[in-house]
C-alpha cells in the first residue's frame, strides 16, 4: 500500500464495519476468538492488530484486506453485497431515547433510598443517575432511562432534567428544598410518592442498588472527582454528549462487567 494505516484509523474502520454488520463487540470478539477487552483496545487505537487477527476479522466482517488497507477506503465497498446486513439496532449505535416514565421512577426510587442523607443534593443525584444509566448499559447493552448526559465541568449532567423535574413538582411527585451542607447551600429533592417498582426490571433495580450502596454516602466533591476519572466522561469533549458505547472501554474500578481473559494469551 502507498501509505501506512495508524492504529487509530484501523480501529475506526473496524468500528464502522462492525456497526454496519449489526454486531456487538461481544459477538465479534467471540467470532474471532479474542477477548472483548482486546477488541475494544484495538477499536480505540490503543493496541496493534496482528495479521492473523486481521484475517479473522475480514472473514467475520466480510471485507477484503486489500480494500480495508486502501487509502480511499469506503464503507460501502468493503461489505460483501451478497450477504444481507443485519439492521443496526438503537442500542448498537447507542442513540438513547429518554423514557420519561422510567426516568421518573428511577429518580423516585433513588430519592426514596437517599433523600434523607444530607450529602445527596443535586450534584450527587446527577452522578447517581449517570452511573446507574452507564453501568446498566455496560452490563446489558440496553438503555435504562435513555437519558442523554453532557460533559460539564462538575461531571456528567442528564439533559432535559429540568423539564422532568418541573413536571414532577407540578404533579406533587417530589418537593424541592434548599439546605446547607458543610457550609455550602445545596438544592435537594424529597419524594412525595413511592416509585412504581413494576416499571423496573429486577436487573435494573439491582444495578441501581449497587450504585447506591457504593456511592450514595459520598460527598459532592468525592463523587464528582470519581466521575471525572470515568473513561466516558474523560474522553468526551467539553459540552458534548457522552456516548454510552464508551462504557465498554472502561477498566477497573469503573467497569462493572466481568470480561473473559484473552483467549489468545
Amino acid at each position: 500500500m502507498d501509505f501506512e494505516l495508524s492504529k487509530q484509523e484501523i480501529g475506526r474502520r473496524i468500528v464502522l464495519l462492525r456497526n454496519r454488520k449489526g454486531l456487538s463487540q461481544s459477538e465479534l470478539s467471540k467470532s474471532i476468538n479474542i477477548s472483548r477487552p482486546s477488541l475494544t483496545q484495538i477499536e480505540l487505537g490503543n493496541r496493534s492488530i496482528s495479521l492473523n487477527e486481521l484475517q479473522r476479522l475480514s472473514h467475520a466482517l466480510s471485507f477484503s484486506l486489500d480494500d480495508f488497507v486502501a487509502k480511499d477506503f469506503q464503507l460501502g465497498q468493503n461489505i460483501d453485497s451478497t450477504k444481507e446486513a443485519q439492521p443496526v439496532t438503537e442500542e448498537r449505535i447507542s442513540i438513547p431515547t429518554l423514557n420519561i416514565n422510567k426516568f421518573k421512577n428511577v429518580l423516585l426510587y433513588i430519592l426514596e433510598r437517599c433523600a434523607g442523607k444530607p450529602n445527596v443534593g443535586e450534584t450527587v443525584l446527577y452522578k447517581l443517575l449517570y452511573f446507574s444509566d452507564f453501568n446498566y448499559y455496560e452490563l446489558y447493552e440496553e438503555h435504562l432511562t435513555g437519558a442523554k448526559y453532557k460533559k460539564l465541568p462538575y461531571g456528567p449532567v442528564p439533559q432535559k432534567l429540568d423539564s422532568v423535574i418541573n413536571q414532577m413538582l407540578d404533579d406533587n411527585e417530589i418537593q424541592r428544598i434548599k439546605t446547607a451542607y458543610k457550609g455550602f447551600a445545596q438544592k435537594r429533592f424529597l419524594p412525595l410518592q413511592k416509585a412504581d417498582l413494576t416499571q423496573l426490571k429486577a436487573s435494573e433495580k439491582d444495578v441501581i442498588d449497587k450504585v447506591l450502596e457504593q456511592m450514595s454516602d459520598w460527598s459532592a466533591t468525592a463523587i464528582s472527582d470519581y466521575s471525572h476519572k470515568d473513561l466516558p466522561w474523560e474522553v468526551t469533549e467539553d459540552g458534548k454528549d457522552i456516548s454510552y458505547n464508551l462504557a465498554f472501554y472502561r477498566e477497573v474500578p469503573y467497569s462493572v462487567r466481568v470480561y473473559d481473559e484473552d483467549f489468545d494469551h
